[in-house]
């Protein structure tokens, strides 16, 4: 069952890349943008975190923060942060219990067969703690007739239509 509008969002506490940890309570008050994301260097991965590092200063400008969540350990996000000049928080959630808890966890289709792993979604939290928006089974860049949609994109227009 995933998570809906109006629902809590569930708490947690994960390490950053700073090896301090950095919890969801920290930020109330405030809107948040909490993604998971399969895999560090991995091209859509890449894209979708050179998107949402390109697009921080729009989201800073509304009062928006940005976190990434993975269950690659904190030595491969301080690798890929380096890597691709990132400037947007990475959590490790070796464990995989946050991706659960969010439902960014499970079986999922790929190439025809399917695997258990990381379900690409992305959360927009209010400043009350609850979730205002859920995607699931994110298209990073999707294409069209009329050019590239990107999904950051949608992301920020959905946080001016909601804190507008």
């Amino acid at each position: 069952m995933k998570l809906e509008a109006g629902q809590k969002a569930p708490e947690f506490c994960l390490p950053e890349t700073s090896g301090n940890e950095v919890c969801l309570k920290d930020y109330k008050g405030k809107w948040v943008v909490v993604y998971f994301y399969p895999k560090d260097n991995t091209s859509g991965c890449t894209k979708e975190a050179i998107d949402f590092t390109e697009k921080k200063a729009e989201f800073d400008n509304l009062g928006v923060e940005i976190i990434g969540i993975s269950k690659d350990t904190v030595e491969s996000h301080n690798k890929f942060v380096q890597k691709h000049n990132l400037g947007i928080k990475l959590l490790s959630d070796t464990e995989k219990e946050v991706h659960k808890a969010y439902r960014a966890w499970g079986i999922k289709k790929q190439y025809g067969k399917e695997t258990e792993g990381t379900i690409r979604s992305t959360f927009l939290i209010d400043p009350d703690g609850n979730i205002a928006y859920a995607w699931y089974n994110v298209k990073v860049h999707q294409k069209r007739k009329d050019g590239i949609v990107k999904h950051v994109d949608k992301v920020l227009d959905k946080v001016k239509e909601l804190n507008g």
